[in-house]
C-alpha cells in the first residue's frame, strides 16, 4: 500500500460526511458535463472518490467506471444508492489498462494537482480517447499560491497533507494543448484559487 492509498484511506470516512462547499458551482459543472453526453458513451472517470459524481451521470451513458486508489473510498461508493450502475474499481489511472481509443469521454476531478507527473496522466487520457472524445477536468491551481509550499511539504511529510504539483490556469491548459486537445469549454468561478473546469476535445 502506497502513502497516497494509506493517506487517503484514513481520510475517506471524514471526506464522504463533508458536504459540497460551493453547490451551485458543482452543479453548473454536471449540468455542463451532461450536455456533452450521449447515451451510446463508455465513460471512464479516475480518482472518484466516494463515487458522487460517478453516481450523478451514470444514468446518462451506456457505461460508466469509476476507479479510485483508495479501497476505503470505493467500498464507500459501492454501499450507496444506485452504485448497481456504475462499475467502482480499485485501480491506479496510471497503470490501468485501457486500451487506446476505446474511450468517448474521461473525467477527473480535484486530482490534476495530486498526481505526481501530470502531463504523463494527461498523455495517456490523450491516448484512451477515441478521436473527437472528450477529457473533463476541475482542477485546483495552485501555481501563484508560493506561500502555501512550506505548509504543504510539513502537512505531507506529517501525513496530514497530500503530495501537490504545483502549476497555474495557464500552465494546465498549455498541458491539454501540448498534448493534441482542444479547449472547447473554460470556466472558472470567481474566488480566490477556485478549480479551473475544462472541457476538451480530442483532435481527429
Amino acid at each position: 500500500m502506497t502513502d497516497a492509498t494509506r493517506f487517503w484511506d484514513k481520510i475517506a470516512p471524514k471526506y464522504a460526511r463533508r458536504a459540497v462547499g460551493d453547490m451551485a458551482s458543482y452543479e453548473y459543472k454536471l449540468n455542463r458535463t451532461r450536455a456533452h453526453m450521449r447515451p451510446d458513451m463508455n465513460v471512464l472517470e479516475f480518482a472518484c472518490g466516494t463515487g458522487t459524481t460517478a453516481l450523478h451521470h451514470a444514468p446518462h451513458v451506456a457505461s460508466y467506471r469509476a476507479v479510485d486508489i483508495s479501497p476505503e473510498m470505493i467500498r464507500i461508493a459501492r454501499a450507496k444508492d444506485g452504485a448497481e450502475r456504475v462499475g467502482f474499481e480499485v485501480a491506479d489511472f496510471d497503470t490501468l489498462e485501457i486500451a487506446p481509443e476505446s474511450l468517448d469521454m474521461i473525467q477527473a476531478h480535484s486530482i490534476l494537482h495530486l498526481l505526481p507527473d501530470p502531463p504523463a496522466s494527461i498523455a495517456k487520457v490523450h491516448t484512451s480517447l477515441k478521436p473527437g472524445g472528450l477529457f473533463v477536468s476541475s482542477t485546483s491551481c495552485l501555481g501563484y499560491a508560493w506561500w502555501l509550499k512550506p505548509i504543504v511539504r510539513v502537512g505531507h511529510a506529517l501525513g496530514k497533507l497530500p503530495a501537490l504539483s504545483w502549476f497555474t490556469e495557464d500552465d494546465l491548459r498549455g498541458m491539454l494543448v501540448s498534448h493534441g486537445f482542444e479547449i472547447i469549454e473554460d470556466w472558472q468561478p470567481k474566488g480566490s484559487m477556485k478549480a479551473l473546469f475544462l472541457v476538451a476535445r480530442k483532435s481527429g
